[in-house]
């Protein structure tokens, strides 16, 4: 059925462009003439989904199927969501207003653990079934990825199927044999039957867990022989020749990123060992700077942009970085198209590159260095120096900078309050890097802005048995920044505590809290990683009716035996690497770059040896 959304709806909720559609270069097909509808859901508001790039990409992806019409769906605002249901108004595709109830597949991109109580209230407000096992064979399937797909367990109860991986591949093979199964009258089983060793795939409901009298996983195991153990993440091997859109949508309003995303690679080498994208998303694979450019050339054509954003993990990283943004520069200078980077490593910044990007477009600098002292810095593997990151900003500073950002990790494993200060050492001492540039040079209006964010154990990093500070914990250390920082040119940004304890719970959650998730959103939790709507009080009712506890899953260490809910997901990453690597944080001892030479992380495995660090032989 067909959305009506009446004029007097829009006028009444706040940014009413989330809601319209009709963007340059949305896709509209003819309903009757495709045989797959699939609902591409973003479980946060539409400029956050907006400027999310792997749903740019499998969106003009599936809809490059002449059999497939893939629309986008993203949550409601609570305004609007009242309206609604006020109503009796179904959650809407953006480009037809048709109900996703009737669509084919529903299917939700995993980036943040707190949008999980979005996902629940998406399937409520579109008429489907929560729970996997309560759905009919008419009703949607609901598919879940992205990088919190690595632990699906805590949806277990709610998806369908889970996509371990990068998805281009996979996707398509699973819509195939979807078609199958359509004209085939089976019930909804016998398709995630069909589909179930497809690398990359795991169906939840064909596995079950026993677990030992202290709360632990005793054993995880597929209920049929014939379903594999292990899942195996799936991996595109050559970028090149991988779909990417030559056009994206322009939205109407302002979004979260609002520019070109140029995906230049996959994957990085630099082995931190907090960072879970860096584990997950290897092996290293980097498009060519000809098909780089072919790309920047199709998309500032179709959308208008004047800003092209390269983006991957560590973007300097990219092996001929300054070649390809001096050629974008030099054959779009004139038409005044800039070029940004994302986040900095300290180690990578090039004065020349950056002075070669400002020569269209200012832009800021944000360097991540994480940790305030060495030592700290040693434990995370992080391989840069307090003078790495002086001589990057006197650089930048000498060049005409004034503002600066540095990104850092509170709760780090073995941190203490010595490690804190240095956070406001490092802060103090580029404000003196400032000062030491001539007054003639340097531009005026100094600000540095420092951001902490709460270190969170993640699942497939050498942190993953770590146990997390505790909320008063990290409050503590908050605190001790807030006295020691008291410097005019000085801003600290921090994250609240609480919002960082539930997302630690559901990181390295297990089957349990698939009903807690379901309760806390009946007391009305949504939209849990935004401030203003978290409700603490409500989540910890839902845990202790379901009788758990959640510091069990946040703030207990885990030893090395222990059986972990993610165990049966193999990211390619061996768990005696992440052991070893573990071992050497607690030493302080680093692990060099896999450009420099293999690390033995197991990664060769998995991808073909062909692909690995694109072509060499890893061990």
């Amino acid at each position: 059925m067909t959305v009506n959304l009446p004029d007097e709806v829009l006028y009444k909720v706040e940014k009413p462009a989330r809601y319209i559609g009709n963007e340059v270069n949305s896709v509209y097909k003819e309903t009757q003439n495709v045989k797959i509808r699939f609902a591409f859901c973003f479980p946060d508001v539409y400029e956050v989904g907006m400027s999310h790039l792997g749903t740019k990409i499998l969106y003009h992806m599936l809809n490059n199927r002449d059999d497939t019409y893939c629309e986008r769906v993203f949550a409601p605002w609570v305004d609007m969501e009242d309206e609604m249901r006020k109503r009796g108004i179904k959650l809407f595709a953006l480009e037809s207003k048709d109900e996703i109830a009737e669509f084919d597949f529903i299917g939700f991109t995993l980036q943040y653990e707190m949008s999980y109580t979005n996902i629940v209230n998406m399937l409520d407000l579109s008429g489907v079934p929560i729970l996997y096992n309560e759905r009919k064979r008419t009703d949607p399937f609901v598919i879940c990825g992205g990088p919190c797909a690595y632990n699906p367990e805590p949806l277990w109860e709610i998806a369908d199927i889970f996509v371990i991986g990068e998805g281009e591949e996979v996707t398509n093979e699973i819509l195939d044999k979807y078609l199958v199964w359509k004209e085939s009258g089976e019930d909804r089983t016998a398709f995630l039957d069909s589909i179930a060793c497809i690398q990359g795939v795991y169906i939840p409901s064909f596995y079950d867990a026993k677990y030992n009298q202290d709360g632990t996983i005793k054993e995880f195991y597929p209920i049929d022989d014939k379903y594999p153990k292990t899942i195996s993440k799936r991996i595109v091997k050559d970028l090149d020749n991988i779909y990417y859109p030559d056009d994206m949508i322009v939205p109407y309003t302002d979004i979260v990123h609002n520019r070109i995303m140029l995906e230049v690679f996959r994957g990085c080498t630099r082995g931190c060992r907090f960072c879970q994208a860096g584990m997950v998303y290897r092996p290293v694979r980097e498009k060519s700077r000809e098909t780089l450019l072919e790309d920047a050339d199709k998309l500032i054509k179709s959308t208008g942009y004047e800003e092209v954003s390269l983006t991957s993990l560590s973007i300097c990283d990219y092996s001929d970085i300054e070649g390809l943004v001096n050629d974008i520069i030099e054959k779009y200078e004139k038409d005044k198209i800039g070029v940004s980077l994302p986040s900095i490593r300290v180690d990578s910044f090039s004065v020349g590159l950056i002075n070669e990007i400002q020569k269209v477009r200012k832009t800021g600098l944000t360097f991540a260095p994480e940790a305030g002292s060495q030592r700290m810095r040693d434990v995370i593997n992080k391989g840069v120096t307090e003078e790495n990151l002086l001589q990057s900003v006197s650089s930048a500073f000498n060049s005409g900078w004034s503002s600066v950002k540095l990104y850092f990790m509170i709760g780090l494993p073995s941190e203490t309050d010595e490690d804190i200060e240095g956070i406001t050492d490092l802060a103090y001492k580029v404000v003196e890097e400032y000062y030491k540039v001539p007054k003639e040079i340097r531009k005026r209006g100094l600000k540095v802005t420092v951001s902490t964010s709460s270190f969170v154990p993640k699942p497939f990093t050498p942190f993953q048995w770590e146990p997390q500070d505790t909320m008063d914990e990290l409050r503590r250390k908050q605190d001790l920044l807030k006295t020691k920082i008291r410097n005019k040119n000085i801003t600290y940004n921090w994250h609240e505590s609480y919002v960082s304890f539930l997302e630690g719970v559901f990181s390295r959650g297990d089957r349990r809290l698939s009903r807690v998730l379901i309760d806390a959103w009946k007391k009305g939790c949504k939209f849990d990683g935004w401030d203003k709507l978290f409700n603490y009080d409500k989540w910890m009712e839902a845990f202790k009716e379901n009788g758990i506890d959640p510091s069990f899953y946040a703030n207990r260490k885990r030893e090395y035996e222990e059986v972990l809910p993610w165990d049966h997901i193999d990211p390619g990453v061996s768990k005696r690497y992440l052991i070893n690597e573990n071992n050497k944080a607690k030493k302080a001892q680093l692990t060099h770059d896999c450009r420099l030479g293999c690390t033995g992380c197991g990664i060769g495995d998995l991808a073909g040896r062909e692909v690995c660090m694109d072509g060499k032989i890893c061990d």
